[in-house]
């Protein structure tokens, strides 16, 4: 049987221990007819997740973080065949004890993206950015409207004052140092972002780690991980983009933005670098370019620039 999990303290200590999942994860196998199945465990994620067999993925989900299994379920059913890459097929979803629910789905062929990057020749890195392109902008023309039940927020320019509220404190509590923290508030304010965007259906994470990717003619054979979807501002998409698909290459950026069809501007992509929810200023600063004069718009050029 799954364990009660009530918090997010308490998924911090239960979710990565596989000695108390196991058992529960196997039952709950055989109640789904893989009764025997290989069953083994992506080591990413937030969540726990399977390999079931060769053909099915299992992603479960605490009852702390039950919604977000709701709407993983309910997206990849909404963009099923609509995207120019592959994405996880439904098989089946449910509720299981202690208010843990599950997301049956086929599993993606092709290797983890940014674990094969640095061997991507420079022309297929830009065959790929393509692709990127493409999928993001299929992705932010579907009509997000049948999954506003289960997606938010409600209220985008209420989220906005939320992130801006806690930006500070966010960045202070990752150790953002004393420099950059003083710049933050007059940042924000400086930047008119929409309150009432055209609404888009978000992935919120466009990384490489959520990418997969055929090693023998580098093409993209899948895009995974809708669990932090929400409906918003297509620009808060390219925080990520730029971050973690891009990585600040400038060349690449404007390739995809031009097959996306529309270019940020690289303060705007800032701005919302700061107010994301899982924004991690000093980790970008340890992983990304850092230009010398030290400042938020220096880095809103150097990540979010185009050549």
């Amino acid at each position: 049987m799954l364990p009660p999990v009530e918090t997010d303290e308490e998924g911090d200590v239960v979710v990565p221990d596989e000695t108390v999942l196991r058992g529960g994860v196997e039952d709950l196998c055989a109640r789904l007819g893989f009764a025997g199945a290989s069953l083994s465990r992506f080591p990413d994620g937030s969540q726990p997740v399977y390999a079931v067999g060769d053909e099915h993925v299992l992603k479960l989900f605490p009852k702390a973080s039950a919604q977000r299994g709701v709407a993983e379920g309910r997206v990849l059913t909404h963009i099923q065949g609509r995207l120019p890459v592959p994405t996880p097929r439904v098989r089946d979803v449910g509720a299981c004890e202690n208010g843990w629910r599950y997301v049956l789905m086929s599993r993606l062929r092709g290797e983890n993206l940014a674990r094969v990057w640095d061997r991507v020749p420079r022309g297929r890195r830009e065959q790929l950015v393509t692709e990127v392109g493409d999928t993001l902008a299929a992705l932010h023309s579907l009509d997000p409207d049948p999954l506003g039940d289960v997606l938010g927020p409600e209220d985008w320019g209420a989220f906005l004052d939320r992130r801006s509220a806690c930006a500070v404190e966010q960045q202070r509590a990752h150790g953002l140092s004393a420099a950059w923290l003083e710049q933050i508030p007059g940042f924000l304010a400086s930047i008119p972002l929409p309150r009432a965007p055209h609404r888009a259906l978000l992935h919120t994470e466009v990384m490489q780690q959520h990418f997969l990717v055929d090693p023998d003619d580098w093409r993209l054979t899948g895009l995974f991980d809708f669990e932090p979807a929400m409906i918003g501002d297509r620009a808060y998409d390219f925080v990520a983009v730029g971050l973690f698909v891009t990585r600040g290459d400038p060349d690449l950026l404007a390739r995809l933005t031009r097959v996306y069809g529309h270019a940020f501007e690289p303060s705007e992509l800032l701005a919302y670098t700061l107010l994301h929810v899982y924004s991690d200023l000093p980790w970008y600063l340890r992983h990304m370019h850092v230009p010398a004069e030290g400042t938020l718009l220096s880095l809103a050029e150097a990540w979010f620039g185009t050549a």
